[in-house]
């Protein structure tokens, strides 16, 4: 059905009621709530009335002074990782590493460690370059550092969260 200028007069003045879209559709008949909502936009219509019980605001809830304690919450909002200052891990047992012993990306092979040493944006990062042994990625000392039991972890993650 279109809208003929009857159908318009009836949704304005059921508009002004303060009928919902759903509502309108249903009296007129043969026509969806979009349509309605649509032709409302068209029309330029945007006041409505309210309806005693939306009008008056409701009244609030009294809190019991009982059982619930309100917790405050941090201030801090969004990536909360940056926002707290923690000191890293110290390096376990820092090796010393010799100058002729470091290896660039391009020099690695599969007999050298590839543990890799500081920034690597920086112009002095190298990996360790030790000789590898049982097919290992790194050396005997990275070895231990990088492969550690899951016991010894689990307890240092217990440790660390206090």
């Amino acid at each position: 059905m279109g809208w003929t200028d009857e159908r318009v007069e009836l949704l304005k003045k059921l508009w002004s009621d303060g009928l919902s879209a759903s509502q309108i559709a249903a009296e007129l008949g043969g026509i969806t709530r979009n349509a309605v909502i649509g032709k409302v936009h068209r029309l330029g219509l945007s006041g409505r009335a309210k309806s005693p019980s939306s009008a008056a605001p409701r009244p609030r809830k009294a809190r019991s002074s009982g059982h619930m304690l309100r917790v405050s919450r941090p201030a801090v909002r969004g990536n909360t990782a940056l926002a707290y200052e923690y000191e890293p891990e110290p390096e376990p047992e820092l090796i010393e590493i010799p100058t002729e012993q470091r290896k660039t990306l391009l020099q690695l092979n599969e007999h050298t460690c590839r543990w890799p040493v500081g920034d690597p944006g920086a112009s002095d990062f190298f990996f360790c370059g030790g000789d590898t042994s049982n097919e290992q990625p790194y050396c005997s000392f990275h070895c231990r550092v990088a492969y550690q039991p899951a016991n010894d972890r689990r307890r240092e993650k217990r440790a660390f969260r206090g």
